[in-house]
């Protein structure tokens, strides 16, 4: 039997304003579900079959929404926090009312892609410590970075804290006092990059997600940005990524 849902409920979940801004419509006269006005702001309707419409305009029924951040620096990935603003903070009003939650974590001064949605399932599988998703950054790097750094980062580098990672790849954009490179890691330890730079006596000074699994950030997405992924990046996030890394 498919599940119902409240009919104010629905409406708020798909941008009409609050649950009380929505029962002021709904009394108003303003909601008809299968062509017949409703009142009642507590009734159950199928989402799916019911064809609901609001001065005159038929809702289009999300039951999961996907959103891709560019999150900037100064902002942590998270739902709430006393300190400082967080993802859901700083998203756009159209998509509060979904109560999303990022999909893993970016640190406060890395920006980047950032995959935001309601879809626990989906959040369960991307994070997969088994899946191995590969996550692409740019990084600048304080110190000459060379191919010996590349070969301990194939191999994988032990980390302060006596902790081994998985085998990395680094790529040299160029190498100056000031190194601009590429790192690609299949796990997501805390300060990972950094700690790893670390280990190799060198600093990062920034640091940038471009890539998660298959997915690209949107090169015309401006920091602190976002919009909703289509059907077919989602998709590229959810093919499974259990690449071979040894």
């Amino acid at each position: 039997m498919r599940e119902t849902q409240r009919v104010d409920k629905l409406l708020s979940n798909s941008g009409f304003g609050t649950r009380k801004e929505v029962r002021k419509l709904i009394k108003s006269g303003a909601v008809k579900v299968d062509g017949t006005v409703i009142t009642d702001a507590g009734i159950h309707i199928d989402p799916v079959n019911s064809l609901v419409e609001v001065g005159g305009e038929v809702v289009k029924y999300r039951e999961y929404i996907y959103v891709m951040m560019n999150k900037p620096k100064g902002v942590i990935s998270a739902t709430y926090d006393k300190r400082h603003m967080t993802v859901v903070d700083i998203l756009p009003e159209e998509y509060k009312c979904f109560n999303l939650f990022p999909v893993g974590r970016l640190d406060i001064d890395t920006e980047g892609l950032l995959v935001l949605t309601n879809d626990g399932q989906f959040a369960h599988e991307v994070l997969s410590p088994k899946k191995h998703v590969p996550k692409k950054y740019h990084a600048i790097i304080e110190g000459t970075v060379t191919q010996e750094d590349v070969r301990r980062f194939k191999e994988g580098v032990v980390l302060d804290d006596g902790y081994k990672t998985l085998p990395a790849e680094l790529n040299i954009l160029n190498s100056e006092d000031t190194s601009h490179v590429e790192v690609v890691i299949y796990e997501g330890k805390f300060h990972q990059i950094k700690r790893m730079f670390q280990a190799v006596g060198k600093r990062v000074k920034y640091l940038k997600r471009i890539e998660m699994g298959k997915l690209k950030l949107d090169s015309t997405l401006l920091i602190g940005e976002c919009r909703e992924l289509s059907k077919k990046e989602v998709a590229l996030l959810k093919i499974s990524n259990d690449s071979d890394i040894n």
